[in-house]
Order: C-alpha cells, then sequence, then structure tokens
C-alpha cells in the first residue's frame, strides 16, 4: 500500500492547505456506515464530511455496504482515484459482520494503492461524543456483543483508560463514568446519563486516524477486534 499523498487547494485569502480525501466505513454494529471526508493537514481543522450513508440492518453488511461507498463517492463529486487513504472500524464487533467492512477496506485499498487505517470502532464513538459535546467527564462506551453481553471502554480526557473488552453488563460498574454512550438498548442498562451517538461516524473514525493521516504514517496490519470466537465454526472443530 502506497503512502498518503496530499493535494494542494486555495483557502480563503489564497492561502493553501493540504488536504487528504478519505473514505470511512464501519461494519462493527448493526449499522452499516459509509463516507467522504475531507481532512485538512492543519493540526486544528476537525474532518469535514462531504457525503455520509447510515444503514440500520444487521443482515445487509455484505449488499449494502459497496452501493454505500460508490453513493458518497459520486455525492462528494469524487472518483475512487481521488482518494488519497481509507479508514476503517476494527471492532469489536460480531464476526460476521465486522469481517465484510474489513474485507471491503482492504479491497478498495489493494485496488487503488491506498494506505488502509484500522481504529476502534468505540474510539470512534468516543471521538463524536467529544466533538459534538466536549470532553468533560469521564464515559463508558457500550454496544452490542450478543449473547446478552456488551463490548465496552472507558475514556478519560479524550484517551481510552480501559478496554476494549466483552462482558454481562451486570458486571461492569457505571463509576467512575459519568456519562454512557453507543446502542441506546444498552446504555440504558447503566445509571448514568446518555449521550445521543450511537455508532461510529465517518467523522469519528477519521478523527481516530487523523494524526496518522496528516502525517501520512505507515498503517498498521488490518488486526479484527473480534474478542472472542466466532459463533460459527467448521464441523470438525466443533466435534473435536
Amino acid at each position: 500500500m502506497g503512502s498518503v499523498t496530499a493535494r494542494q487547494s486555495s483557502g480563503s485569502g489564497g492561502v493553501s492547505w493540504y488536504i487528504v480525501l478519505v473514505l470511512a466505513v464501519d461494519t462493527a454494529t448493526p449499522a452499516v456506515t459509509s463516507g467522504v471526508v475531507r481532512l485538512d493537514r492543519g493540526h486544528d481543522s476537525r474532518p469535514e464530511v462531504l457525503a455520509a450513508r447510515v444503514t440500520d440492518n444487521p443482515r445487509a453488511h455484505a449488499e449494502v455496504l459497496t452501493p454505500q461507498i460508490l453513493e458518497c463517492l459520486a455525492e462528494a463529486g469524487a472518483e475512487p482515484s481521488d482518494l488519497d487513504a481509507i479508514v476503517v472500524g476494527i471492532g469489536p464487533g460480531p464476526f460476521t459482520g465486522l469481517r465484510v467492512g474489513m474485507a471491503t477496506a482492504a479491497a478498495f485499498g489493494d485496488a487503488l494503492a491506498l494506505p488502509v487505517h484500522g481504529v476502534c470502532s468505540l474510539d470512534a464513538i468516543a471521538a463524536d461524543v467529544r466533538r459534538l459535546h466536549g470532553a468533560d467527564g469521564d464515559l463508558l462506551v457500550v454496544t452490542d456483543a450478543r449473547r446478552r453481553e456488551i463490548y465496552w471502554a472507558r475514556y478519560a480526557g479524550g484517551h481510552r483508560v480501559e478496554g476494549p473488552e466483552v462482558r454481562k453488563p451486570a458486571d461492569l460498574p457505571a463509576e467512575p463514568s459519568v456519562r454512557v454512550a453507543g446502542s441506546p438498548a444498552h446504555t440504558s442498562l447503566f445509571d448514568l446519563p446518555a449521550v445521543d451517538v450511537y455508532t461510529p461516524s465517518p467523522a469519528g473514525l477519521v478523527a481516530v486516524a487523523a494524526e496518522a493521516l496528516r502525517t501520512g504514517a505507515e498503517p498498521e496490519p488490518l488486526v479484527p477486534l473480534y474478542l472472542r470466537r466466532p459463533d460459527a465454526v467448521e464441523t470438525a472443530n466443533r466435534r473435536a
């Protein structure tokens, strides 16, 4: 995979900024998320979403994702060759859904010779909370892990301090967190004020990878955060 090649454009007052155009995808939750995001090289800049699609359907990841990506590119007025990088949520998430997003991102990256940056999907939710609601107060992020369990992580001062892990909600204390974000069906299980950020957004995904994108850092290998073995196993292994 190649390194990020930033483009140059004229900003207001004739000032030139280096820009990175990023495809962001996530399938770690029941939502199928994709978007095209512009990121200026300036360290004070925030990701600017040019187009985004979110489909809440846990059974349609494979059917929906690629058409969504193409719709986002068209809405943004961009061709695949205009992209500079790809960011993908690597979970934690259920095996079947998560691998759709990661395989698709890897395929686009390979076909276009682009770097593919994997980010923790819970980190992206936390980044959206900071972006939309500020960084005050420790945060708990939870998403559906099925089997009556949750994926979770804690954040303080804008940084992850615990997790990600998988656990039954009853076994996870709310403290020291003072607010919770993520799956509404599971945030309601904690006696904390809920923040209305439910799934990773394209802006949140890019925000987590922003420093690497700005510096053109080589991405780490894509390794999914399953946190447990997949439900489906080969018959011979199951009998063993």
